[in-house]
């Protein structure tokens, strides 16, 4: 099954679906080892892993490279946190064009402004984009699209920008008609209460995701009770790789020394296996000259 195909039956599933966080080829297989059915390639980790700031620091072809080594790493789909879709409409399906080359399943982009910021920084001081301009992006993507089944998901900002649940409530409409796939509704409260009246009135007409980093006490459960397609975790693989580094590195920087850390870290044999080492060793007894005959 291509892995368009893969991400469209996440996004139509009936119960939810749960995605997790990858921000380079390394990170995206053991997402998809772990059992998840797809990978969120996200823009504020694939950014923190450049060692640049969540702003569109890092060009649209940057992570354009970046995601062409998860998708060679991998066989589940990816779904590209596409920011703004980095410009306005001709960008955007560009980067539809783009994405396809490189086996990309879907993208999410927001109704922000070019270049973004990320939404838990200061995010009612932040501009929308205009409705009508941001609907002929989404048109612009479907019509770039060659495969039916590629993905384009819509986030709201609304509730992030401080403008309730009418503006959001209309905005997401207003994507849906312009046909977008599924619409993502973004909120930094610790609670529910804007989603679960989101839902209420959205009332199942399209398919629903969300990214509960501000809300993790929210019992799973309650999500599929919403009538929620689909879950990102969506930058814990970062956060947990930057404590385990930290970590390390102060141990070693203290201690001088390798004898109290070497038990707490992956083996250098875990490396090659994840890198498929022995893949390339019985690719060069089947096709490098003499290398059967030195054995």
């Amino acid at each position: 099954m291509k892995k368009t195909t893969k991400l469209k039956e996440i996004i139509q599933s009936n119960d939810p679906e749960f995605i997790m966080e990858a921000h380079n080829g390394i990170s995206a297989k053991i997402v998809e080892e772990t059992g998840f059915k797809g990978i969120w390639a996200s823009g504020l980790t694939i950014s923190a892993s450049l060692g640049v700031r969540d702003n569109n620091e890092a060009s649209w072809t940057q992570v354009l490279d970046v995601l062409e080594f998860m998708s060679d790493a991998t066989s589940i789909p990816i779904l590209l946190d596409g920011d703004t879709g980095y410009g306005n409409f001709n960008n955007a399906r560009r980067l539809v064009k783009k994405l396809e080359q490189r086996n990309i399943a879907g993208v999410c982009i927001e109704d922000k402004l070019f270049p973004k910021t990320n939404s838990f920084i200061n995010g009612e001081a932040q501009p929308l984009a205009d409705i009508e301009e941001f609907c002929g992006k989404i048109k612009a993507m479907k019509d770039t699209q060659q495969d039916d089944d590629f993905i384009v998901v819509t986030r709201v900002e609304a509730f992030i920008a401080g403008w309730g649940l009418k503006e959001t409530l209309r905005r997401a409409e207003a994507y849906r008609r312009a046909g977008a796939d599924a619409i993502l509704i973004h909120s930094k409260r610790s609670d529910i209460t804007e989603i679960e009246a989101f839902m209420k009135e959205w009332n199942g007409r399209h398919p629903v995701v969300i990214v509960p980093t501000k809300y993790y006490s929210i019992p799973t459960d309650r999500f599929k009770e919403l009538g929620i397609q689909l879950v990102i975790w969506a930058n814990h693989n970062m956060r947990a790789s930057i404590v385990a580094m930290k970590n390390i590195s102060r141990q070693v920087y203290r201690e001088k020394n390798l004898m109290n850390v070497e038990g707490k870290v992956a083996t250098i044999e875990e490396i090659f296996r994840l890198q498929q080492a022995e893949e390339l060793e019985a690719a060069e007894k089947k096709y490098l000259p003499g290398k059967k005959k030195m054995e």
